[in-house]
């Protein structure tokens, strides 16, 4: 056998052993079985003695021996060496074994060409991780047996070259070997690795045709296939037609269902396993504290959490890390602060964890402080601590933090991690640094779609829509396909720049080229849609939607629910209320919001009653929406008793709160009330009063009469006062013949808009009233000068599925004259009953 590429150790144990004849033939030479009458008892007795100490753990005194063997010119043969080898391959140790190997050079072709040495070497190698030599090794065996196929095939999966692996698992057979029940798990894993499903099934007929069926060994490695390849049901009758169950085989079928999302089925099987007595280990417990974390099962986690500790597990961090994780989840904060001081040995991801907590909270000053601590711990940043900490300065704003985190990433040369550099491109575009942004990713040098699709997203979600389009074919050019993610993109800054017919453009030209719209593409185009004027094109996008078999969320629902509600269109919003209700989606409650708001604006209060009636939990929004929908209607009593019910229920109101009830007092004229609410949202809610809240207010007074009081109220506020609230009061003014202050708020009203001919019908509608019939000429001339017109009034309404509308003066609706005869035939109707 040739040399190895490695430089032979110096091995202070060993002498040299007298020489060995050198054999010629190529001819690999076995090992002779040891038998009374070729081995005399010395020997025996240290072959047996170095074999226990080798099992042992004690493989230096192992080696002491051999030296004492030479040392009485005891040779030893091949048998000794490789018991020698075992013993490193239980201790992975590498650096003795190569010694052991490099003796075994020495002592010539009678031990290196040995079959059994050979084998053991590179079952050595393999086991110890060093891939190249044992590669080299297993390619120089003249004969390889199903153990030397095991060892290399195990190798290639643990580093993961699972391509490889499987690959050597079917040479195997074609030379002649039949894997056995060690070489069959690790071809499990590699396909499940690769999520090569019909391999797995492949090696699963294999596994029943040789009968390994009932290894629990082979079935738990089958269901950990399965559940990798998302076949539930596979490795649910795997699981369930096993005669025998270890804790390997009920860990694969929990973990199976946590990884694929069901992670009530896990809790499930967690549950059946202690029913039947079985032990749960520390697997077990971080995957059922995982499935709790996900589906937000305080009480559940909480027992696993009591599991382990009646168990007597120490929260190592891989224990640790579950229990942490399964707290911060859940958003039980403190109790996530006494895990991690609990934790024994706490390693990068551990502190990764309790800052991610820290920011899932906002709690972003204890991030920070402990980013400090961690340090202290002399335990260096890794990019998934920086990740956080950019996260954490790009949700806050925090420029200054997300700079500190630019510049570590440089000292510590982390700025070329992708992750990275794509963190630090979303933090400085959240921070309003679009331009620093795109500094850091032209000098990123190895870009992959994840930081082009980061650096789309900052373009797009602040309108730039051309530097998006132009970076979207730029990425093209540099040979990186677009994925549907950059298509989104593109989209969403067509819809932030309000180009919606450009998104609609591009969303044809994106299926033209098949690609498919996810959710994500529907959700956005149909949002834009509705906010920006298009209902019916939202409400058929909406549809497609559906046709296309991608199931809606509750932000498409929502914004669908939305055009409903601008468009009247109270037959898809009934519609799309089955809709929820069907696919249980009516008790979110964006979902719920938008219906309360839609009925009620619909003309529907008892239907938006209904709604909110039906909401188990307290949330503000669908109280906003309930007490605006009360106010529409102009129940301002209903109003009133809704808002008290806020702090009965304990939830603290909000800007659009006080709008909604302040709102509904205006409506009703009842002014005590309102004041009342306006003082109390300052003094004891702490609330400043937004302009919006000073309109209401002056509204309320001007509607009762209190046009001084309202006026002095504008000039008093904190906020120069809009056209808005300066026309509401004007429009009071007429009612009240109040000329000297139709003049004052006449010059406010044409210098904030002086090209609004709106504000000109009302300035001369106030003096109309009047009878300052001069003045309304003076207002006329100056409206014909600047080439201003009145807008003319509409009005519409929606039989069945088509709007009919009606616009001041205009006789072109194809009914008009069937229309006219029928208000002729009310009109004298109406006089007669009077």
């Amino acid at each position: 056998m040739a040399s190895l590429f490695f430089t032979t150790p110096q091995f202070s144990h060993f002498r040299p052993a007298k020489p060995i004849k050198s054999l010629n033939s190529n001819e690999p030479i076995h090992l002779i079985q040891l038998s009374g009458s070729t081995a005399n008892h010395p020997y025996k007795s240290y072959f047996h003695t170095i074999s226990s100490l080798c099992k042992h753990g004690q493989i230096q005194q192992a080696v002491d021996l051999l030296t004492e063997m030479d040392s009485r010119n005891l040779p030893a043969g091949p048998e000794i060496y490789g018991e020698l080898l075992q013993g490193c391959v239980y201790e992975r140790d590498l650096s003795t074994g190569q010694q052991i190997h490099a003796q075994v050079l020495k002592n010539g072709a009678f031990f290196a060409r040995n079959e059994y040495i050979e084998t053991k070497l590179v079952i050595f190698y393999a086991k110890c991780g060093a891939f190249d030599i044992a590669n080299d090794l297993f390619s120089r065996l003249r004969v390889k047996n199903v153990f030397s196929w095991a060892a290399i095939i195990g190798l290639k999966c643990r580093i993961g070259l699972n391509e490889e692996a499987l690959m050597g698992f079917s040479e195997m057979q074609e030379n002649g070997f039949l894997p056995d029940n060690f070489v069959v798990p690790n071809a499990l894993k590699a396909c499940g690795a690769l999520l090569w499903l019909g391999y797995g099934k492949g090696v699963h007929g294999f596994v029943v045709k040789v009968g390994f069926g009932g290894c629990v060994f082979v079935a738990s490695s089958l269901i950990d296939m399965y559940g990798k390849c998302g076949a539930l049901e596979d490795a649910r009758k795997v699981f369930d037609g096993m005669l025998e169950r270890n804790v390997i085989a009920w860990n694969s079928m929990i973990v199976g269902y946590m990884q694929n999302g069901m992670n009530e089925q896990a809790i499930g099987v967690f549950h059946d396993m202690r029913v039947e007595a079985v032990e749960p280990s520390q697997v077990s417990i971080s995957s059922f504290l995982s499935a709790s974390a996900n589906l937000g099962a305080i009480r559940e986690g909480k027992q696993g959490h009591a599991i382990a500790v009646v168990r007597g597990f120490e929260l190592d961090s891989i224990l640790g890390s579950s229990v942490l994780n399964f707290y911060s989840k859940v958003g039980l904060i403190e109790d996530a602060e006494l895990v991690f001081d609990r934790i024994l040995e706490k390693d990068v991801v551990t502190w990764n964890l309790i800052i991610s907590s820290y920011l899932q909270c906002g709690l972003i000053d204890k991030a920070l402080n402990t980013c400090h601590l961690m340090r202290s711990e002399n335990l260096r940043f890794d990019c998934v601590t920086l990740s956080s900490i950019l996260t954490a300065a790009a949700n806050s704003s925090n420029i200054k933090l997300g700079k500190e985190g630019h510049c570590y990433c440089i000292r510590n040369s982390l700025q070329s991690d992708v992750v990275v550099a794509s963190s630090i491109v979303d933090m400085y575009a959240k921070c309003g640094r679009i331009d620093y942004a795109g500094h850091v990713f032209c000098s990123t040098t190895n870009k992959d779609i994840v930081l082009w699709n980061t650096l789309l997203a900052a373009y797009a979600s602040v309108g730039h829509s051309g530097e998006t389009l132009k970076l979207f074919y730029q990425m093209q050019l540099e040979s990186v396909p677009p994925n549907v993610t950059s298509w989104n993109s593109v989209i969403l800054g067509f819809v932030r720049n309000c180009q919606l017919n450009e998104a609609k453009e591009f969303f044809s030209q994106m299926q033209s080229l098949g690609v498919h719209p996810n959710l994500i593409t529907w959700t956005t185009l149909i949002t834009g849609l509705a906010h920006n004027g298009f209902h019916d094109e939202a409400l058929k996008v909406f549809q497609e939607m559906q046709e296309s078999g991608v199931k809606p969320n509750t932000i498409s629902i929502s914004s669908t629910l939305s055009a409903c509600t601008n468009a009247t269109s109270l037959q898809h919003g009934r519609a799309i209320h089955g809709y929820t209700i069907r696919h249980d989606l009516g008790s979110r409650i964006s979902v719920s919001t938008a219906l309360v708001d839609m009925y009620a604006k619909c003309g529907c209060l008892s239907q938006a009653k209904m709604v909110f009636d039906g909401i188990t939990s307290n949330e503000l929004p669908v109280y906003n929406a309930m007490i605006s929908a009360y106010a529409l209607h102009g129940q301002a009593g209903e109003a009133l008793a809704m808002f008290r019910n806020l702090e009965e229920a304990s939830v603290e109101p909000d800007g659009i709160t006080f709008t909604s009830v302040l709102s509904a007092c205006t409506h009703s004229g009842l002014v005590n009330e309102g004041l009342e609410i306006f003082v109390d949202m300052v003094s004891k809610h702490h609330f400043s009063p937004s302009m919006e809240h000073y309109g209401c207010l002056v509204s309320l007074l001007s509607r009762s009469g209190r046009l001084d009081e309202a006026f002095r109220l504008i000039l008093s506020m904190p906020y120069e006062p809009d056209a808005q609230i300066i026309g509401s009061l004007l429009a009071k003014c007429r009612e009240h013949d109040e000329v000297e202050l139709v003049e004052q708020l006449s010059k406010y009203l044409l210098e904030l808009e002086p090209d609004n001919s709106g504000n000109y019908v009302a300035i001369s509608n106030a003096y109309a009233a009047a009878g300052r019939w001069k003045e309304v000429s003076e207002i006329r001339d100056l409206m014909k000068e600047k080439g201003l017109k009145k807008s003319p009034g509409c009005s519409w309404i929606q039989i069945g599925e088509k709007l009919h509308s009606f616009i001041a003066g205009d006789g072109s609706h194809p009914s008009t004259e069937e229309i006219q005869a029928t208000l002729a035939l009310l009109g004298t109707d109406m006089n007669s009953s009077a």
